[in-house]
């Protein structure tokens, strides 16, 4: 293998991490909107119809979001991916633009330089990291929030992903979530029918685990360890990791993403079966939940496998999921308010001051488990955006009620994972028998004389 000259690299790119600089391009978000809500009413008094001048800043926003989220990777990257399972939940009036710009988010972003790249692998691998490799690709095969992938062939022949994180990264994250928060309630606006503020806590508390791909590389090998030889799922085993750099097995196969472009509807169904089944298998056969359900972490194989090619964001499930999550599921699928209720307060979903009607917690809760209703459920865009909608009008009824509801710590990740994982169906409008994945791995679900 040909060892190529580190000091020749010309047009280094940079990471933009200075907190000054970040937020330059973070503020333009909201400064943009402003200014373009501002010429849109004064195209509006010059004749033009709302419906136009609205689909034009629609246009507009998507446009900006991609481009400033893409390229700053990072926290602004990784706020994009994780807002990009949510787009189905957007009204369509306003959905078709920022469908294209977050599914770029998925697996796009402005690749770091050769030069970087080799230089992180002389950190993390030692300089004589290319003897490890029989060939090394120097092109990026495909980059994330926080890292780009390289595809190479190890030195036994392995073809194996060469995970790199990106200089400054840690520093980017961390000041791309604390300027995202400041600006919330205008990006609020960017994408409605989401919630961004939880989202954003979220991602700052699970932030110091994310970089770290020594504690990927962990749970990626209690995975690939559970689900070896599963005639329904593949799992790339470890090949090599340092804080920086993880090496895996490649994998090839359709990504997610195209089949919920333009996949046909039988495949799409059993996508979300797969999908489905993995993530609420995995406590029971890993003690571990996948928790980072965006379409770019999944594809399909030519064997009709779901192949999982990212564990940055996991969650440890050393006694498998919950019991109260199944056992209020099946209360409210049940239509029983007052047990409901009981086990709400038992598990800690409702404040110990709060002053709600059972009634009233059970016609919030309720649709939430519809889809477990039936023996099979068809997921939609218009379902989620009912969802959306409902919930998140000021002026109903279950957005009061939702006011009175606690989400406990130990379920942060999995209301994660499982929203996650609903918008993806969503985005698939898939449709298979949900309700026997439930009765078999979700504790509680089932009667207890069951």
């Amino acid at each position: 293998m040909t060892e190529p000259d580190d000091s020749a690299e010309e047009g280094e790119s940079t990471l933009p991490h200075t907190s000054a600089a970040r937020t330059a391009k973070l503020a333009s978000l909201p400064l943009g909107i402003a200014g373009r809500a501002v010429s849109g009413w004064g195209r509006r008094l010059g004749g033009r119809s709302s419906d136009d001048v609205n689909a034009e800043l629609s246009a507009r926003a998507a446009e900006q979001l991609f481009d400033v989220l893409g390229t700053l990777k990072g926290g602004a990257m990784k706020f994009g991916q994780v807002l990009s399972v949510f787009e189905a939940a957007i009204p369509d009036a306003y959905a078709a633009p920022y469908r294209e710009a977050l599914t770029k988010l998925q697996t796009a972003a402005p690749p770091m330089s050769t030069r970087q790249a080799r230089r992180v692998l002389t950190e993390q691998l030692g300089t004589s990291w290319r003897r490890r490799f029989a060939e090394f690709g120097e092109e990026p095969m495909a980059a994330a929030s926080i890292g780009q992938v390289h595809r190479a062939v190890w030195h036994d022949g392995r073809e194996v992903a060469v995970k790199i994180q990106y200089p400054g990264a840690d520093e980017a994250l961390r000041s791309d979530l604390r300027q995202l928060m400041r600006f919330s309630r205008l990006i609020q606006a960017i994408v409605p029918g989401t919630e961004v503020k939880p989202l954003l806590n979220e991602l700052a508390d699970r932030m110091d685990e994310e970089l770290d791909y020594r504690i990927e590389a962990e749970h990626q090998r209690a995975f690939a360890t559970a689900f070896a030889d599963d005639p329904e799922f593949v799992v790339p085993r470890v090949v090599a990791s340092a804080p920086k750099v993880i090496v895996t097995e490649w994998v090839t196969g359709t990504p997610l993403s195209a089949i919920i472009a333009d996949g046909e509807q039988a495949r799409r169904n059993e996508a979300g079966r797969l999908l489905t089944e993995f993530l609420y298998s995995a406590p029971a056969r890993a003690s571990r939940m996948h928790s980072d359900p965006h379409p770019g972490n999944f594809m399909i194989t030519e064997d009709n496998r779901l192949c999982v090619i990212d564990f940055g964001a996991c969650l440890r499930l050393p006694d498998g999921i919950p019991y109260g999550l199944g056992e209020i599921t099946r209360l409210a699928l049940e239509a029983r308010p007052a047990e409901l209720m009981a086990a709400l307060r038992e598990h800690r979903f409702v404040r110990p001051d709060a002053d709600v009607a059972a009634d009233d917690v059970l016609a919030y809760l309720a649709p939430f488990s519809q889809p477990l209703a039936g023996t099979t459920f068809r997921f939609t865009r218009r379902w989620m955006q009912k969802q959306a909608t409902r919930v998140g009008d000021a002026r109903g009824s279950d957005f009061q009620t939702a006011r009175s509801l606690n989400l406990p710590a130990e379920y942060l990740m999995i209301h994660r994972a499982a929203a996650g994982n609903t918008g993806i169906l969503c985005q698939l409008e898939a449709e298979f028998p949900i309700r026997a994945i439930a009765e078999r791995w979700i504790p509680g679900f089932l009667p207890p004389e069951a």
